[in-house]
């Protein structure tokens, strides 16, 4: 089959790989059928991400048709249409049992595309699939159901949730990517006063313009500046940092009232400074994490309600083998206005 492999920092190639089997009786194998790029995989290709081997697969975000499933697979079959989440769950472990799939500690976690190969390819191999695959109704279409594999669960859960938004508060979202906008989305479930999004890109402040932003900045604009403004000088309920760099995580910290909430999603390479000179007086709360994905089944409901606005954020579609035209595009948004792009087989 064919595959975006990783060739260490800056160097991947669409190359031909031995077909993924089923290795223990809890895997599937999925035909992907349609796929996306995350943020997350620029960083790997960054070398932001030290934990992936060179001659991994990439990818952690598919849907498709389970071709192949393991004697102890229970939920699906060969034949069922499937999302493919980003995080794999043993379902056993206390992790788990707690719902912290993304800390599972039997072999779990994020790992396709990090530790496994993952699903930029035309097969995946899918561990602990019972609770590592969602079935899908006909009536979703596949090129929205994918961005349900991680940037909503993402956003939702490691920005809205973590970052505790609630009813007339002021959430300011730094980073306007899929991760970012998903947060500006699912924050509006929470009927926040304002929301603010600060980003380099104009199309991305625009989609969260659309997305339910109230005031969008420009990251050259003095967005601390706006933030006081708008809050009387007091600063915003909840900072989502949705990038991964020190300079916008210190803005976060900044950007906060006393009280706030500081919820970190971005990946960060490189480490950033915790003023705790100027926060230890604030009750300022920092979270970080990796997605759990235990709200992934509530999401696809609002989905197929129509309840979740997923359709925009797709603004260029490609052929599976065009995966290095679409990493092209989708690394320079900038430039090509590009949000989410999606492949299809």
């Amino acid at each position: 089959m064919k595959a975006l492999v990783f060739h260490g920092p800056g160097k991947s190639s669409w190359d031909e790989v031995s077909d993924p089997a089923v290795e223990d009786p809890a895997d599937v194998i999925v035909r992907v059928d349609t796929v996306t790029i995350c943020g997350t995989d620029l960083h790997i290709l960054r070398g932001d991400v030290p934990d992936v081997a060179p001659g991994t697969v990439l990818g952690h975000e598919a849907v498709g048709e389970v071709v192949e499933a393991g004697a102890d697979v229970r939920t699906v079959r060969a034949g069922d249409r499937v999302l493919v989440s980003c995080i794999t769950a043993c379902g056993r472990c206390s992790y788990c049992r707690n719902r912290s799939y993304g800390q599972c500690r039997a072999g779990g976690g994020w790992v396709l595309g990090h530790t496994i190969n993952g699903a930029q390819a035309e097969y995946v191999r899918v561990p602990f699939a019972d609770l590592s695959v969602h079935p899908l109704p006909d009536s979703v279409r596949s090129q929205d159901a994918v961005l349900l594999a991680d940037i909503f669960p993402t956003g939702y859960e490691v920005g809205v949730l973590n970052g505790a938004v609630r009813p007339m508060q002021t959430v300011v979202v730094v980073g306007a990517g899929p991760i970012g906008l998903a947060a500006v989305a699912t924050a509006k479930l929470f009927s926040p006063g304002q929301i603010i999004a600060v980003d380099r890109a104009t199309a991305r402040l625009d989609a969260a313009e659309r997305l339910g932003a109230d005031t969008k900045v420009a990251a050259g604009e003095g967005p601390e500046r706006v933030v006081s403004e708008l809050t009387d000088g007091l600063g915003a309920d909840v900072a989502i940092e949705a990038v991964g760099v020190a300079e916008t995580f210190e803005m976060c910290t900044r950007m906060v009232r006393p009280g706030g909430h500081v919820a970190n999603v971005g990946v960060h390479g490189g480490p950033a400074q915790l003023h705790l000179e100027d926060l230890w007086i604030k009750d300022v709360t920092v979270t970080t994490g990796l997605v759990d994905t235990y709200s992934t089944p509530m999401l696809l409901g609002m989905l197929r309600a129509g309840r979740l606005p997923v359709s925009s954020l797709v603004t260029h579609t490609f052929d599976l083998g065009e995966m290095e035209d679409a990493y092209d595009i989708f690394s320079r948004p900038s430039e090509t206005r590009a949000l989410k792009v999606v492949l299809n087989r």
